[in-house]
C-alpha cells in the first residue's frame, strides 16, 4: 500500500519545463529521499503535492485520497515543512503551536494536550515560552515539524528541511525522520546532501524536472558512493 503517489505531472512557468511527466510512489511508513540539485524541480514538486500549484494533468493520491476530486481529505492527511521558515517570529513556540492547531479545529486540553506531546517528542519543552524570533536554526526547525505533527498526519513533506543547520543539527533531524517512518508515517524528505540518505531508504533522484533513478540508495549507488553515482548521474561538480 502506498502512502503518497504522482502519476505524470508537469508543470511550466512560462516556456520553462519545470517538471516532465514525473510519477513516483512512497510506501505506507517508508523513508523516501528526493534527492536532487538545487533547481531540479524539487519545490515545484512540492508545492504541487500541497496544492499550492495545480499541475494541469497528472494525478496525486495522498493516504487513498485524489488531491484533485477530494482535496480537504487529501490534504487533511498530510504534514509540511517548508525550506522557508513560516513561523510567525513574534509568537512564542506555544502560541504557534496553538494558532496552527486551531486551524485544524483544535482546541482546548486535546489541542495543549498534543501540542506538549509534540514538544516532548521535538525536545522543545522548555522552550515553549520563547518567541521563535530567539530561536537557532535548528530549535526552529523542530518547532516547523513538531507543528507538522499536531494533527497527527499519516504523510510527512520536508522540503530541504536542513538547509542552513550544522551537521550535528542536521544528524539528529534526519534520525528523528526516520524514526517517524519507523513508527509508520510517510515522509518524503527533499534534499540536495547524500549524506542524509541513508542506504536502505526509498530514493528518487530528480534532475532537470525528470526522474532519472528510483529505488532503494544501496542498490542505484551499486558498487559507487552514492555521491559519486549521483554526480555521475546529473553531471554536477562535487
Amino acid at each position: 500500500m502506498n502512502g503518497l503517489e504522482a502519476q505524470g505531472l508537469s508543470y511550466f512557468y512560462g516556456t520553462k519545463h519545470a517538471l516532465d511527466n514525473v510519477s513516483f510512489s512512497v510506501r505506507t511508513g517508508a523513508f523516501c529521499a528526493l534527492l536532487g540539485p538545487n533547481g531540479a524541480g524539487k519545490s515545484t514538486l512540492f508545492n504541487l503535492l500541497t496544492r499550492l500549484f495545480v499541475a494541469p494533468d497528472g494525478q496525486i493520491t495522498i493516504a487513498c485520497h485524489d488531491l484533485r476530486k477530494s482535496p480537504r481529505a487529501a490534504l487533511a492527511q498530510l504534514g509540511i515543512v517548508f525550506q522557508q521558515t513560516t513561523l510567525d517570529l513574534d509568537l512564542t513556540v506555544q502560541q504557534n503551536l496553538s494558532y496552527f492547531a486551531a486551524l485544524h479545529g483544535l482546541s482546548g486540553r486535546p489541542a495543549q494536550s498534543r501540542i506538549e506531546s509534540a514538544l516532548d517528542q521535538l525536545d522543545m519543552r522548555e522552550r515553549a515560552g520563547e518567541k521563535a524570533r530567539a530561536l537557532n536554526g535548528g530549535h526552529r526547525r523542530r518547532t516547523e515539524i513538531a507543528r507538522a505533527l499536531l494533527h497527527d498526519p499519516s504523510v510527512l513533506l520536508l522540503d530541504e528541511p536542513t538547509v542552513g543547520l550544522d551537521a550535528a543539527t542536521r544528524a539528529s533531524i534526519t534520525d528523528y525522520a526516520h524514526g517517524l517512518a519507523e513508527d509508520g508515517k510517510t515522509i518524503l524528505w527533499a534534499t540536495h546532501l547524500t549524506d542524509e540518505v541513508q542506504p536502505d531508504d526509498d530514493l528518487i533522484i530528480l534532475h532537470q524536472a525528470r526522474i532519472l533513478e528510483t529505488g532503494k540508495a544501496q542498490d542505484i549507488a551499486g558498487d559507487m558512493s552514492l555521491q559519486d553515482r549521483f554526480l555521475a548521474l546529473t553531471g554536477t561538480v562535487a
